[in-house]
C-alpha cells in the first residue's frame, strides 16, 4: 500500500510543474481531456493488476494523468471566469477538494470491507467518461503560447527537488524512518531546490514562471498561506490517530466523528461569499487563521463537545482554504494564469506532504517531552502535537498582515481597489 501511495505522489511532484507549459503549448481541452483519459485508463490497469511491480507502474501512469488533470482543470476555470465571479467558482472547487479527504477513507473502507479493493479504481471509469464528455463539450482549446519551448533543465531540477523532499517527508511519517537516508534526501532536495530557483529566475522560458510572485496577493497566499496549509493538512493524519490510539476508539467511531469536519465544510460553503463580501480578504484571513487552531481535546471531553469542535474546525478550514485559493489568483493577469496555476499546485502538493511530516514530528516531540516511546503514546502527546501545529499556523497568519486593506477587492466585492 505504501508503495502504491508513494509512487503516485512522487509522480505528481515530477509532472505538476509542467502542467502550465503543456496547457499553453497544446491547449486546455487537449491536455485536460487527455489527462482524464489517461487517469481513467490507468485506473483500470490498477484494478486488473495481480503483481506489486505492475501495480506500482500503473500508479505512476495514473499519477501522470492526475498531475495534468487538477492544475489544468483549475486553469480552465480561472481563464473562463470573470474576476467578479472568481470567488464563487473557487469556493466550489475548494469545497470538493476539502470533502474528498473526509469522505474518501470511510467510503474506501466500506468498499474494501464489503466488496473488493479493485472497485476503488473501477469507480473512476464512469466518472472519467462523464468528465471526458463534458470536457469535449464545454472546455475551449485555448492556447496562450503554442511556440513556448520545453525547459528540460528546469523540469529535471524541479522534479529532483520535489521528489526528494516529498519522499523524505513520507519517510519521516513512518515509525521506522532511516534518518540517515532522510538527511541525505533533504540535503539533495534543498540543493536541487536552490539550483532550480536560480535557473527558473534566469531562464527565458522557464518551466515554471516565478515572475508571478511579484503579484503581492499571490506571493502572500503562497508564503503564509503555505504554512497554514501545512498546519491544516496535519489533521487527517493526527485526528484518526488520536481518536483510535489516544482515546481508544475503534475505526468506525473515529470515522463517524471526522464526519463532523465534513459537515462544517459543507455548511461554510453556503456563507463563504457573503462573509468575504462583508469583511474582505485581509480581516477574514487574519481572524479566521487565529481561530483555526485545533482546540485541545481529551478522552474525558464529552462527545458532543468533540463534535462541536470538529464542526467549528470544518467551518474555519473551509473558509480559510477558499479565501487563500481565491486570493492567490485575484490579481494575477490572464497571461500569467498558467504559470500561477502550476506553481500553486506544486506548492500545494509539497505542503500536503510536509504537513504529514510536521504532524509526525510534533507527535514525536510530545513523546520525547513525556519520556516514552511510540508504543505507549497517550492523549497528552497529541495535545503537545496540536499546540505545535497551531503555532505553525499562527506563523503563517503573520505574513497576512502585509496585505493591503483592499487586497483582492475586485474579486471579493468588499471596498474598492485603488486607482
Amino acid at each position: 500500500m505504501s508503495l502504491g501511495i508513494t509512487a503516485y505522489l512522487l509522480t505528481l511532484a515530477v509532472f505538476i510543474p509542467i502542467s502550465g507549459w503543456a496547457a499553453d503549448r497544446f491547449g486546455l481541452r487537449t491536455v485536460f481531456g487527455s489527462a482524464i483519459a489517461l487517469f481513467t485508463a490507468a485506473s483500470v490497469l490498477c484494478a486488473t493488476t495481480s503483481t506489486l511491480p505492475a501495480f506500482a507502474v500503473a500508479r505512476v501512469v495514473q499519477g501522470i494523468g492526475g498531475a495534468m488533470m487538477v492544475p489544468v482543470g483549475r486553469l480552465a476555470v480561472l481563464r473562463a471566469t470573470p474576476k467578479e465571479e472568481l470567488m464563487r467558482a473557487i469556493a466550489i472547487i475548494t469545497w470538493l477538494g476539502l470533502v474528498a479527504p473526509v469522505i474518501g477513507p470511510p467510503l474506501g473502507g466500506f468498499i474494501t470491507t464489503y466488496s473488493s479493493w479493485r472497485w476503488i479504481f473501477y469507480l473512476n471509469v464512469p466518472l472519467g467518461l462523464i468528465g471526458l464528455l463534458l470536457t469535449l463539450r464545454y472546455v475551449d482549446n485555448a492556447r496562450e503560447d503554442a511556440t513556448r519551448r520545453f525547459d528540460l533543465p528546469g523540469f529535471a531540477l524541479c522534479g529532483i527537488a520535489c521528489t526528494t523532499l516529498l519522499y523524505a517527508m513520507e519517510l519521516i511519517g513512518r515509525n521506522d524512518a532511516d534518518w540517515t537516508l532522510v538527511g541525505m534526501l533533504v540535503a539533495a532536495g534543498v540543493i536541487a531546490g536552490i539550483t532550480s530557483w536560480r535557473h527558473l529566475r534566469r531562464a527565458a522560458q522557464p518551466v515554471v514562471d516565478l515572475s508571478v510572485l511579484q503579484v503581492k496577493t499571490f506571493a502572500v497566499a503562497m508564503g503564509g498561506g503555505s504554512l497554514f496549509r501545512i498546519a491544516i493538512s496535519t489533521a487527517p493524519f493526527l485526528l484518526p490517530l488520536m481518536f483510535q490510539v489516544g482515546f481508544g476508539m475503534n475505526a468506525f467511531e473515529s470515522g463517524l466523528l471526522t464526519l463532523a469536519v465534513f459537515a462544517g465544510n459543507l455548511s461554510m460553503k453556503l456563507v463563504t461569499t457573503p462573509v468575504m463580501r462583508r469583511f474582505g480578504f485581509r480581516p477574514v484571513l487574519i481572524v479566521n487563521g487565529v481561530l483555526a487552531a485545533m482546540s485541545l481535546l481529551t478522552p474525558t471531553t464529552p462527545t458532543l463537545a468533540i463534535v462541536a469542535v470538529l464542526f467549528a474546525s470544518g467551518l474555519s478550514r473551509s473558509l480559510q482554504f477558499t479565501a487563500l485559493n481565491t486570493l492567490s489568483f485575484a490579481d494575477v493577469p490572464k497571461a500569467q494564469m498558467s504559470g500561477a496555476s502550476a506553481l500553486s499546485s506544486t506548492l500545494f502538493q509539497m505542503t500536503m506532504g510536509i504537513g504529514v511530516a510536521v504532524g509526525a514530528i510534533a507527535l514525536r516531540i510530545g513523546e520525547w517531552l513525556h519520556e516514552h516511546d511510540a508504543h505507549s503514546i497517550g492523549p497528552n502527546d497529541f495535545s503537545v502535537a496540536f499546540l505545535i501545529v497551531a503555532f505553525v499556523g499562527l506563523v503563517g497568519v503573520a505574513d497576512l498582515f502585509g496585505l493591503s486593506r483592499d487586497a483582492g477587492a475586485l474579486v471579493s466585492g468588499h471596498g474598492k481597489p485603488k486607482a
